[in-house]
Order: structure tokens, then C-alpha cells, then sequence
């Protein structure tokens, strides 16, 4: 947000630099990101100045030259060789003095230079219009009113305003500082100040702004309080729709403003000025002469300023005749309905919108404008007349109307101020430090709190209503810290904590170790938004979508429920990679996860759950290209790998957790992991169909671990030691044809349960498919390695072992031995 350093001496005899002021700012809430120097005229007109033209005669060597005398108004007269055909004695003229740097009109820049001209010292330049960037004209020079004082700077006397522009970081709860009043008001209370409103060009709040008229007023009715509880408006007859004075239009270009015409811009001005927003009507095209403030018919249509015509839902508040809508409110104008060049008759609209309707319309047609960004955080509900009255006077003022009929106030339920009971006792532990109580209360004051009581042990204050975001006790102590300064709160000689005692396993601990470890193999680690689109559940199964969180006021329909899952995070993230040429992806994301369940929805929070996940992808290929080794795509057995070493770090080995096929909705392939039958991990290649939604052709392996499984494996986790085997170990290898549907997993469980003492691994190191096969049959090659603590093995021991683990793979999974 911009604020003018000019526009603000209109309220505040700011004698302080603008650096010392956005000092200040940044130091009571309102955060300077930049300063910025505006200028009416490029360069400022530094270094020209007034002078008089004391002599003028011909030049010696030189028919159209000039050599002149001219003060300045410092020191002894100037001698400067002037072209202009129109440069005489006793003129007023504007002066650059050497040293100053002159920009044309034509983009030309000129340094004054001490300089001869035909053999004749010339020290400056009389000025043309263009030769200042004041004009385009070159007839000659330009000549000033004769009261001119010689040595005054041109830029004072023509009135060309140089102006700092404050670049303010609001945060959404400072929506009172919106405006330059609502600045002014806090550099009031920060230096101590008083403002000085009803001042500015002549304007005061009880001055009449209505005359007597033949001609009605426009009539106003509201249908829907809850959506407008207050709207204020009058009818001004007889203005003449032209371009600003240059003042108005100096107020809003500064800040970014583009004039339009006189009565719009001071729509804009007071806007700026006051935080509230005000919307002009041609009252002419107000059919029936009466305005209404409803809803409309869903589906109607409406064509807003831009020209785009937008269909409208019942939900959204508009301004109407007694035909058709005119202007969504507090959002955006209409284009048949606005103020134009033929424009004499205005309704002139300042109005109190409720928050959460503004909100819900901006949101659902994609439209933030200066009116909606107010109204959404919350407008000041007593201000709309006094922005009206101001409104109107600038109006009768500058474009020459006069309003009838007086001012409509239509306010059936004011909106009651909030009331904070406040304890120094609690106030003092808040802030760390006991502040007097003179101060406290000077401060509030200076806030506009109303102190409506105090005793000794503390005081009651009503909030001002511009304050939407003081509710509670610590609001207020914030604001009072705000103004008092957090830098005069000295830091104390001892500090008291509590201890206390941190459940074990560490979360942060665990989410850093994996994070560690996934960022040393190459991985990134990624945040996505927890809110994402609804659409992307509505054919699945595992994620069904009437098991998502739904936002009851959603920003738009691509973030209307809580991410059930990561994996579209995830997938988003990838597209947006892949569109930039960045294929070969290793990401990581950490988040919580929401589901809703409609049969423990009794109003509370009970159906909803949150859950912690880890979420891997992995897309293209595993590393660099590199002329040692060709290049390796990723699979499912690459990402599989880093799953295991995750759960494996943590002390639960693939052998250890059931597996079953990965959700065929989500994945065209893949592993679910299951402790006790509950999900710890699942990992697989997701399916084209899913893919497709994101346009991604390249295959992605995604893997989602459940950060709470994860927490209690590592919870349950005891690291024993023991002493190093003296006997060695033995392996024996089995080669063997199988059903295709037959799995490592399957085997691998069979092989424990048959030799429960002496097997300790089991690995499978080659797989074979091919026509010397029969059709449906593969070949597993497994590795079994057998270890006796005791003593060493014997062979007939070892043949033993191996002869009933081939017979239990022939009789369950009716293996043959190749």
C-alpha cells in the first residue's frame, strides 16, 4: 500500500524526515518496504530558478543571439547569450544555473555548462517550456507572471509538487491503516501529535450538503441488512464532468492512482484518504429513480466495467433499480450505470458491507479491487456519512453540484463497539514491565479508546470501531506495546521457565533424521498448500470425495478442500518442473493430511482427523548423465529402496510389516505396507489416469508413509546389543519356477516360518522370464543364509534345512526346482 509523505502533512505537522517517519512506521506495526521519490516534473527543476531580465542587447558577432543581464537573486547578475526571439528587458524568466541537468520534453538530457558563444561567456540558460519537460513548445522562452521573486525555485513557484511515497507491508488485521487518515492516526499517537481532521480544503463534517430542489432525490431501499447493515447516499444534481485540478490528480498519481475524471477521482481521493469506499452512479440511468440493495435471480447476467459479462449467484449482494442490477457490492461497478463525459446527475453510494459477502462475491468472479480488499478485512461501520459529506463537499467544490433531498442513512441495527475489560496486574505480566499508568492511558487516548471506567485494579475501554481486531485483553496490550515501543521494554536481570518433559521418540527429530537422509541421496524437499481441489477426489475410491474437508468460504475452486492425500501436491509440483525443462525429480514433502467422516458428524470437531505423512516422488532419471556409467531411469524397486531404508531406520525391516498390492485407483502398480492390518506405507508408479489430470506423459513413482505409523514403530524401537557370532555362517541358493502371482514376499515369509532358529536372511538375487518357460511361470533365484550361534554347521544339518524349505515352497506354492 502507498502513502503519500505530502498527503499526510495535510492531517500532521510533520516536521521529521521521511526517513525518520518510516522509521517510526516500521516501529509501531506498519512495516516501510520501500521509499520512493515521486516528482510532477523529471529531475524536480533542481538548480532552475526565477530570475529577471535586467538588460537585453544584441549580440556583436551574431544576428539572432541575444546577451543578457539577469539576477538571479543572488550575488551579482548573471551574463547569459540567449536565442529566443521573445527575450527583453524586464521579463520574468525561468533560469537553469550552472551545474543544472535539464530534461527535455523529447527525452533529451542537457547539463548547464559555463560555456562562449561567438566569443561571449554565457553562465546559464533561459528556458523554453519544452526545455524544462514543462511543455512541447519552442516558440521561445517561457516568460512568468511579473510578481515572480527573482531567485525563487521554479518548481515552488509553478506549485510542482515533489512528494515520498511510503510503500507499507499491510498485515490483514491493519485494515484500519488502509488509508492516510489511518496512517496519520498512528504517527499521532507515536509522536504526539494532534490530527488535524476537518481542515483538509476547507472541509467540515456539520457543513450543509443539500439544497432545496424541484427534482426527487434518489430513493434507497435495502432488502438485505445482513449483507449491507448500513448504507448512506445522496443525489447531486448539475455537475460538470472534467479532468481533475492538478493537485487531485498530483494526490493520486503519487500513490499510483490513475485520474480519470473529477467526480471519479474524488471517489478515489477520499477513499485513500479515509479507508472508506464510495461509488458514483450516473443517477440518470437509475431506472425508476429508486436504488435497491438485494441478491438476484442465480444465473442472471451482468456486465461489469471491464466489459465482461459475468454470471451471477444468489449469493452475491448487488446494487439495483427497480430493472436490473447496477454494481456488485462493495466489489465492482457496472458498465452501464458509471459516470462519463455526458454525465450531470450522480447518486453518489457510501455504504457498510458485511465482510464475509463481499468476500464470498470477490472470490467467487476472480476479482480483487480496492473496494473488496476494505470491505473483505472489515470497514469502519460509522464512517460511511462522514465520507459521504466529505465526498459530496469536494464534489460541489471542484465539479459544481449541489446535492438534494439531504443525505439517506438507512441503519436499522447499529453494530455495537466492543468492550475489553483490562487488569494492570495482568497487563504488567504481559508486557514484562510496569508502564505508568499516565502513560497507559495517554496512549489509549491517542488510539481512540474510550476509557469508560477505571479503578485500582484496572479499567474498562471501548474499542474504536475503526479497531475490528481488538477483541480481547492482549489486543489491547499489543496496541499499547505498539505505540509505547517493544524496544523501551527492557530485558530482565533473571528469566523464569518451566521445564518440562518431551514425549519420546522426538517428532522433529525423526522428520529431521529422514530429512537428512533423503536430502543426502538427492532428494528436495518441497511445501505445497494443504488446500487443493476438490474435482481431483471425485473418481476415487481410496480417497473418496465425500471424505474431504470442505471450506465453507473457499478462495476459489481450485482450493475448495483440505488435501486428503500428498500425492497431488506432489504432482502439481512435478508438472510444474516438467514444464520447465526440469525432468529428473527426487522431492520429499512432510505434511498433515485431513479427512471428514459424515457418520461422526454431530458439530464438532470429532469427524475430522488430521494425519501426519511423508510423501516421495521420483520421475525421470536416478542421476546425471556421467561417462563412466550410461544413465538409469527410475523404478518402482528404486523408490522401494528408500522406503525400506526408512522403516528399516527405525526399526522395522520389510520382513516385519504385512504387504499387500497398492490401491488400483491411485497406483497401476505397486506395495502397501500394513502393521497389525494398519497402513504404515504405500508406494507404487501412479496411474496414467491420475497423470493425465496433471498433462504429465513421463512415468512418477510416489510413495505416502504415515508419519503417526512411523512414530510408533520408532516408539516401540529398542536397540539391543549382542556379541559378534564366532560361527560361521553358510549360504545356499535355490533356483525355482513359479505362478507368476507368487511374490518374494510370499516366500519370504514361508522360508521364516519353516526355519525359525537358524535362518537369519533371505534374499532374492535374480528373476527370469522368457520363452524357455512355460506361459504364466517365472524363476526366482534365492539366497538363504543359515547361522548356528553355538557351534558350527554341519552339511547333513545344512541339507536338512534346505530339502524342507523346498518341500514347503512345492506343497504351498507348488514350486518346482529348476
Amino acid at each position: 500500500m502507498k502513502i503519500s509523505y505530502n498527503w499526510l502533512k495535510d492531517y500532521l505537522p510533520i516536521t521529521e524526515t521521511p526517513e525518520r517517519v518510516a522509521e517510526v512506521l516500521t516501529g509501531i506495526g506498519l512495516e516501510v518496504e520501500a521509499i520512493e521519490r515521486q516528482e510532477a516534473v523529471k529531475g524536480g527543476l533542481q538548480g532552475v530558478v526565477v530570475g529577471e531580465v535586467l538588460e537585453c542587447m544584441p549580440h556583436p558577432d551574431a544576428d539572432k543571439l541575444h546577451v543578457t543581464k539577469v539576477n538571479t537573486g543572488a550575488g551579482e547578475p548573471l551574463q547569459i547569450v540567449c536565442g529566443a526571439p521573445n527575450v527583453a528587458a524586464g521579463q520574468k524568466v525561468p533560469v537553469a544555473t550552472v551545474g543544472t541537468t535539464l530534461y527535455f520534453a523529447n527525452g533529451d538530457e542537457v547539463k548547464i555548462k559555463k560555456s562562449k558563444l561567438r566569443g561571449v561567456e554565457s553562465a546559464g540558460m533561459i528556458c523554453a517550456e519544452d526545455e524544462l519537460g514543462l511543455g512541447s513548445s519552442h516558440d521561445g522562452i517561457m516568460t512568468l507572471a511579473p510578481e515572480a521573486v527573482p531567485g525563487t525555485s521554479l518548481s515552488e513557484w509553478l506549485h510542482l509538487e515533489s512528494d515520498i511515497v511510503f510503500e507499507i507491508g499491510l498485515t490483514p488485521n491493519r485494515i484500519d491503516a488502509a488509508s492516510h487518515i489511518g496512517v496519520a492516526r498512528d504517527l499521532a499517537a507515536a509522536l504526539n501529535m494532534d490530527l488535524r481532521m476537518g481542515k483538509m480544503y476547507g472541509f467540515t463534517e456539520d457543513a450543509p450538503v443539500s439544497v432545496a430542489s424541484a427534482s426527487p432525490p434518489v430513493r434507497v431501499a435495502v432488502e438485505n441488512p445482513a449483507a449491507c447493515p448500513r448504507y448512506t447516499g445522496c443525489t447531486i444534481r448539475g455537475v460538470t464532468v472534467q479532468p481533475s485540478p492538478g493537485w487531485l490528480q498530483q494526490r493520486l498519481t503519487a500513490i499510483g492512482v490513475r485520474p480519470i475524471n473529477n467526480v471519479v477521482d474524488i471517489t478515489n481521493y477520499v477513499l485513500h484518504e479515509t479507508g472508506q469506499p464510495l461509488h458514483a452512479f450516473d443517477a440518470n440511468t437509475i431506472d425508476g429513480g429508486e436504488v435497491v440493495v438485494k441478491t438476484c435471480p442465480e444465473g442472471t447476467k451482468f456486465i461489469t466495467l471491464d466489459g465482461v459479462e459475468r454470471t451471477l449467484s444468489a449469493q452475491d449482494l448487488m446494487i439495483c433499480n427497480a430493472r436490473r442490477p447496477m454494481c456488485m457490492a462493495g466489489v465492482f461497478g457496472g458498465l452501464e450505470n458509471g459516470v462519463t463525459g455526458q454525465t450531470k446527475n450522480i447518486f453518489l453510494e457510501s455504504a457498510y458491507f458485511h465482510p464475509v459477502w463481499v468476500r464470498k462475491t470477490a472470490r467467487r468472479h476472480g476479482l480483487n479491487t480496492d473496494s473488496s480488499f476494505r470491505y473483505e478485512r472489515g470497514a469502519d461501520p460509522k464512517v460511511p456519512p462522514y465520507a459521504l459529506k466529505r465526498a459530496a463537499q469536494l464534489i460541489r467544490d471542484i465539479a459544481g453540484g449541489e446535492a438534494v433531498g439531504g443525505i439517506i442513512d438507512i441503519y436499522p441495527s447499529p453494530v455495537a463497539p466492543a468492550v475489553v475489560q483490562l487488569d494492570y496486574a495482568r497487563m504488567e505480566r504481559l508486557i514484562g514491565k510496569k508502564i505508568d499508568r499516565e502513560t497507559l492511558l495517554r496512549i489509549l487516548q491517542r488510539l481512540d479508546f474510550v476509557i469508560d471506567r477505571e479503578d485500582a485494579g484496572g479499567l474498562q475501554v471501548t474499542v474504536p470501531s475503526y479497531r475490528v481486531d481488538v477483541t480481547r485483553e492482549c489486543d489491547v496490550v499489543e496496541e499499547l506495546l505498539r505505540i509505547y515501543g517493544y524496544n523501551n521494554v527492557e530485558i530482565p536481570a533473571h528469566t523464569v521457565v518451566t521445564l518440562s518433559h518431551a514425549a519420546r521418540p522426538d517428532k522433529e527429530k525423526i522428520q529431521n533424521t529422514v530429512s537428512d537422509y533423503l536430502v543426502a541421496n538427492g532428494f528436495y524437499e518441497m511445501m505445497n498448500n494443504s488446500l487443493t481441489k476438490a474435482d481431483y477426489y471425485r473418481a476415487l475410491q481410496t480417497f473418496p470425495a465425500d471424505k474431504a474437508a470442505r471450506i465453507l468460504n473457499p478462495l476459489s475452486s481450485d482450493l475448495n478442500v483440505l488435501r486428503q492425500t500428498l500425492l497431488f501436491g506432489g504432482l502439481e509440483s512435478i508438472a510444474h518442473n516438467i514444464n520447465r525443462q526440469q525432468v529428473d525429480l527426487k522431492l520429499f514433502e512432510w505434511g498433515n493430511c485431513y479427512a471428514f467422516d459424515s457418520a461422526r458428524d454431530d458439530g464438532s470437531l470429532k469427524a475430522y482427523t488430521e494425519t501426519w505423512q511423508l510423501g516421495l516422488f521420483i520421475t525421470g532419471f536416478t542421476s546425471g548423465q556421467n561417462w563412466r556409467q550410461p544413465q538409469e531411469r527410475a523404478d518402482f524397486f528404486y523408490l522401494k529402496g528408500y522406503v525400506e531404508n526408512i522403516l528399516e531406520r527405525f526399526g522395522s525391516t520389510a520382513g516385519r510389516l504385512e504387504t499387500d498390492e497398492a490401491p488400483a485407483d491411485v497406483f497401476s502398480g505397486g506395495l502397501q505396507y500394513l502393521l497389525n492390518g494398519k497402513p504404515v506405507a504405500v508406494a507404487g508408479i501412479v496411474s496414467k489416469e491420475i497423470r493425465r489430470l496433471f498433462d504429465i506423459k513421463q512415468d512418477v513413482f510416489a510413495a505416502e508413509i504415515a508419519g503417526s505409523a512411523l512414530f510408533k514403530i520408532a516408539k516401540n524401537h529398542q536397540v539391543q546389543y549382542r556379541e559378534l557370532p564366532k560361527f560361521p555362517e553358510v549360504r545356499r541358493d535355490l533356483a525355482l519356477v513359479l505362478d507368476e502371482k507368487i511374490t518374494y514376499a510370499q516366500l519370504r515369509d514361508l522360508a521364516f516360518k519353516t526355519e525359525k532358529h537358524l535362518l537369519t536372511r533371505v534374499n532374492l538375487f535374480d528373476v527370469y522370464r522368457g520363452d524357455k518357460l512355460p506361459q504364466g511361470k517365472k524363476q526366482y533365484a534365492l539366497s538363504f543364509v543359515l547361522q548356528d550361534k553355538e557351534k558350527t554347521l554341519a552339511d547333513s544339518h545344512i541339507e536338512r534345512i534346505m530339502d524342507n524349505l523346498l518341500k514347503a515352497f512345492m506343497q504351498h506354492f507348488a514350486a518346482t526346482l529348476r
